[in-house]
């Protein structure tokens, strides 16, 4: 075997070394991390068909052996995609969870997509959810691997990883984007993405992005600010290393959200039925996220087609809030008695996670075959800071919901507080190798051992432990033909929880593994592409709620759930004016007494995109996602399977400005966002919005 002498001597090797090192201090943080896409220089044209996937090995989609979606720029500004809840919407096999106005979960297989990356960065959600908006204004593209992404995130659940590829200064020369948007419900959205060299050679680059949106909403009293800063400099510094730097800044503050959402089952056990506009939230209630990322990477041509880099990222976010939420079971109408009551408190968090990471990739031949192989290390440190304080007047009568205008009277927030002080740390070292057995078979062998430690108390409950693991991740391609490969792939993953159970002790770590198999296929000189795959994805210690406290805090019981289905998959151009992406997944999500769990995640899921150059200034588009029937956790609530439809136009009027009119739930369907609890709010209606776009 040949490797590069370069790579024993690159000071980038010695970064390792440090990173393990420091693995107890501050500026370490544990990275669950994969789907990072590593080039010293853009290969624009190419950033939709490749991605490190799983493996950190530079890949063609066709040869990851898992499932994979990308969601590139086009497709974002088609659609007039700006968060992360939008995107994830036409995600085949993802299912968004609209639990709350500012707090939504995401699930792929029938379990929580808990892993949210950038540049391949990141940790597992804090609490599991994404709080705020997630602008999407300064990433170029989104990958999402479903599965168990195993090597790199041997921590997690065996759903999903999904990657956020942050937009880079690879311009040298100036060019620049604006955009106005304006819509329903007082909508008013500005952008800017200014990119240029900043010296004469264009060895030094910089972009800057900015957004501003404001809406209202459909429901009673709500409406959301988000702003947004992301600035980057590149510097080459010479032929083979280029360094970048760069933050990231965003705030999203929302007057009257939801904490919680509505009651759904009545005191005669029926299902209630709410106008769309019903909202939960006092008039004084509100929650605003900060969110910073800060990093740095430096990548290294070692020759020889090898390269190494190394990063390191700090993310902090504040959560500070006033909330109100509404617990009992609803009276019919007109009774004496709504059977509703308030739980007022206010709540203030503090989270920083910071990772560092250091890898090496190339190439190397051995039996006269040339064969790739990566190995590196990351370790990582979150820490929770969570303070709740609660009002005097919990349990004081809540007038019924509907029609009711917000106002209770604001409480102190004095009468008692609790919270949490916890230090997660992570480190993990992986390895993989992709040899090439034959022309037509490829096969991929990884491993991935991980130390996790954690300590602190959270809400009365000992978080401390320890856990270790190491995963393997296997992998093989076959090309059939120049159109069809076929491959199969086996992973696992485990990942440490904080849910309780009734006696307020942690469940053990969960155990997941990913079994999957399937076809791949191109079409048409590579610009159509379809897939199909059957999978089993198994997960032990999942955990179901089920009770509450005397404090209303929820306690769990692990189950063991398997879930068994099949995925279709094609994206790409049909014909030369014509784009389609999209899939359908369909599965069973069975408990180990071989009944249906989680009924709140549908079975069935269509997820459909496509756009039409109907003339050279006019193009066309409409997206359609489709659910099965759900039910929540008692079976007596229930969602009927849904479809909505979103129609677009876009018109160019010449090089530099264009305009886009949109049309979203054209016809106007009415479901509720999720049964993920025993409380849900109803989706957005009918809206319209249109964009003026400028470009240098």
């Amino acid at each position: 075997m040949t490797l590069p002498p370069a790579l024993f001597m690159t000071p980038l090797a010695l970064a390792a070394t440090a990173a393990f090192a420091g693995a107890d201090s501050p500026a370490a943080a544990p990275d669950t991390a994969t789907l990072p896409t590593v080039r010293v220089q853009s290969r624009a044209q190419d950033d939709d068909k490749r991605s490190a996937g799983p493996t950190r090995l530079e890949l063609s989609l066709r040869e990851t052996p898992q499932s994979l979606t990308v969601i590139g720029a086009q497709q974002i500004r088609d659609f007039g995609l700006v968060d992360v809840t939008q995107l994830l919407d036409q995600t085949p096999g993802v299912v968004v969870e609209r639990v709350e106005t500012d707090r939504t979960y995401f699930s792929a297989r029938g379990f929580d997509v808990t892993n949210f990356q950038v540049d391949g960065l990141g940790l597992p959600l804090a609490n599991g959810a994404q709080w705020g908006a997630l602008d999407l204004a300064a990433f170029e593209r989104v990958e999402v691997l479903r599965g168990a992404t195993g090597l790199l995130a041997g921590t997690g659940n065996p759903s999903a990883t999904v990657n956020f590829i942050r937009k880079r200064a690879t311009s040298k020369a100036l060019a620049a984007s604006a955009a106005l948007t304006l819509g329903s419900w007082q909508q008013r959205r500005v952008e800017a993405d200014v990119a240029t060299g900043l010296n004469a050679d264009g060895s030094l680059r910089a972009r800057l992005v900015v957004a501003d949106d404001h809406k209202d909403s459909w429901l009673d009293r709500y409406s959301r600010h988000t702003q947004l800063g992301y600035g980057v400099l590149e510097l080459d510094i010479g032929r083979r290393t280029l360094l970048t730097v760069g933050v990231q800044a965003q705030r999203s503050h929302a007057d009257s959200p939801m904490w919680g959402a509505l009651p759904l089952l009545d005191s005669n056990g029926q299902q209630v039925q709410y106008t769309r506009n019903t909202s939960s939230a006092a008039d004084w209630a509100w929650w605003t996220n900060r969110d910073t990322d800060v990093f740095a990477e430096l990548t290294h041509d070692l020759g020889q087609g090898w390269q190494t880099r190394a990063s390191l990222s700090r993310r902090s976010r504040d959560t500070p809030s006033e909330l109100f939420y509404v617990y009992g079971t609803p009276n019919p109408a007109g009774s004496a008695d709504s059977g509703l009551h308030a739980y007022p408190s206010a709540f203030d968090g503090h989270y920083v996670d910071t990772v560092a990471d250091v890898y090496a990739s190339g190439p190397f031949t051995a039996l006269g075959r040339q064969h790739q192989l990566m190995f590196g290390v990351n370790v990582g440190r979150q820490t929770l800071d969570e303070r709740s304080g609660y009002a005097a007047n919990i349990g004081a009568p809540v007038p019924a919901l509907q029609g009711w205008n917000g106002a209770f009277p604001k409480p102190a927030f004095d009468a008692s507080t609790d919270g949490s002080d916890v230090t997660r740390r992570r480190e993990t070292a992986y390895a993989a190798v992709q040899f090439s057995a034959t022309d037509a078979l490829t096969v991929v062998a990884g491993l991935q051992a991980s130390r996790v430690r954690n300590a602190g108390v959270g809400y009365g409950v000992d978080q401390a432990g320890r856990h270790s693991a190491a995963k393997p991740y296997a992998g093989a391609v076959l090309t059939l033909n120049d159109q069809l490969s076929a491959y199969a792939s086996y992973a696992e993953v485990f990942n440490p929880q904080v849910e309780t159970d009734i006696n307020r002790r942690p469940l053990g770590p969960l155990e997941g593994s990913n079994l999957e198999a399937g076809l791949k296929s191109a079409w048409l000189d590579g610009q159509l592409s379809g897939s199909a795959a059957v999978f089993r994805t198994r997960q032990q210690n999942v955990p179901v709620q089920a009770g509450y406290q005397p404090d209303f805090t929820a306690y769990y019981e692990g189950i063991t759930a398997t879930s068994t289905g099949y995925e279709l998959e094609l994206t790409g151009r049909p014909g030369r004016d014509w784009t389609v992406s999209g899939g359908w997944t369909q599965f069973r999500l069975k408990g180990s007494q071989g009944d249906d769990v989680n009924r709140h995640v549908p079975r069935r899921t269509l997820r459909l995109s496509s756009t039409y150059q109907l003339l050279p200034q006019l193009k066309l588009g409409a997206a359609l996602r489709w659910q099965s029937d759900i039910s929540a956790a008692n079976p007596a609530v229930r969602q009927k399977a849904y479809a909505v439809v979103d129609l677009n136009a876009a018109y160019d009027f010449d090089a530099h400005w264009s305009a886009a009119l949109a049309v979203n739930n054209v016809g106007d369907t009415q479901y509720l966002g999720s049964l993920k609890w025993d409380q849900a709010y109803y989706g957005a209606p009918r809206s319209v919005s249109a964009t003026l776009r400028w470009k240098y």
